[in-house]
């Protein structure tokens, strides 16, 4: 206060009252906030990841099976349930690899295998979870997005010797590195992966891959009449589609993805077509099937080994629909205003 008359006593008022005020706003927005019950979740907002507790893991766990208690069987076969596992990693999976010994932040960081996906799969990762011995922990981030992380040492391996020898894409080169990471930094001799060349049609691989990267979609054409505007008149129409979408070259392993799509298409008795995504036109492969006898075969396959996360749901209404076409009942109109039923399912299902 620069030495004027009575400084100390208006500092100390200043102070009481800046004190003051500050008490008594907290006070009514504490109240305030109480009073009309409101809840501030800031995670979803700025998309911090927060962990899901255990206890309501094991709670969709639990429903999770009684819903998927008879497909889950095919499952319960080891080789099975890592073929899965494998196209599911290969599709939605990311192998993370620190340095080796001490960082510059003074820390030793463990390698980690992270699934990433949407928040409606909780149940199925909730039961890879159990087959793995309940190793792993979950996060949610943003509103919709999980990711189930195994980065002991125990969980790391129990993958690595299930998946070795099962990976189809260049990410197989990536899984070396992480091999070759653990057996230096844990002195263990774990065997390098050699990139899977049987036939797709004899393991579960495609269907964690297709859990992954596939879509099963219905298109519905309304019938218009000739007008001034239109020469001719458009028929009702109605068709199916599988189609499984990759960009051209995969940038951590600096491969291109044409081999395995190629194997993809061939196995579909498809073709690879490409095109571009904005905004940097980035290339990627697609291969469809469209096909009523075409999608019949895919059918057998996912009734064979079946899906088992949200993606499982679009593919039952899809296989109901291709029952209606197969039979003939889409030309009634009992049948099409069941496939319409069926589409808005889907789309909710989406939603």
């Amino acid at each position: 206060m620069h030495a004027f008359a009575n400084a100390g006593y208006w500092l100390a008022c200043g102070f009481i009252c800046l004190v003051s005020s500050m008490s008594l706003w907290f006070r009514d927005v504490i109240a305030e906030g109480k009073a009309k019950s409101f809840k501030l979740n800031l995670f979803p907002r700025l998309k911090i990841a927060r962990a899901i507790p255990q206890e309501e893991i094991a709670k969709i766990l639990v429903k999770f099976r009684e819903e998927k208690s008879i497909k889950i069987n095919t499952y319960k076969n080891e080789n099975n349930f890592f073929y899965y596992l494998a196209g599911l990693l290969e599709g939605d999976g990311h192998l993370s690899l620190p340095s080796l010994g001490i960082t510059t932040s003074n820390r030793i960081y463990n390698p980690r295998i992270i699934f990433t996906s949407h928040i409606n799969n909780l149940g199925l990762y909730a039961y890879i979870q159990s087959q793995l011995g309940g190793l792993g922990r979950f996060q949610i981030s943003g509103s919709n997005t999980i990711r189930y992380i195994i980065g002991d040492i125990k969980g790391i391996t129990l993958i690595l010797k299930g998946v070795t020898g099962k990976f189809r894409t260049p990410k197989n080169l990536r899984l070396n590195h992480l091999i070759e990471f653990i057996n230096q930094k844990y002195s263990l001799t774990l065997p390098l992966s050699v990139l899977n060349t049987s036939s797709l049609a004899s393991n579960s691989w495609f269907a964690g891959f297709t859990e992954a990267d596939g879509h099963f979609g219905v298109k519905i054409v309304e019938s218009k009449p000739k007008s001034d505007r239109r020469k001719r008149s458009v028929s009702e129409n109605i068709s199916l589609k599988f189609r499984l979408d990759q960009r051209s070259f995969d940038k951590p392993n600096q491969s291109s993805m044409l081999p395995i799509m190629e194997k993809l298409a061939d196995f579909l008795s498809s073709n690879v077509k490409t095109y571009f995504i904005k905004p940097n036109f980035s290339e990627v492969y697609s291969v469809s099937v469209q096909s009523i006898s075409k999608i019949g075969f895919i059918i057998t396959y996912f009734n064979k080994y079946n899906l088992l996360g949200n993606k499982a749901i679009d593919f039952e209404c899809w296989r109901d629909i291709y029952d209606i076409i197969y039979t003939k009942r889409h030309l009634t109109p009992e049948g099409r205003i069941k496939i319409r039923q069926i589409a808005d399912q889907m789309k909710n299902n989406k939603l």
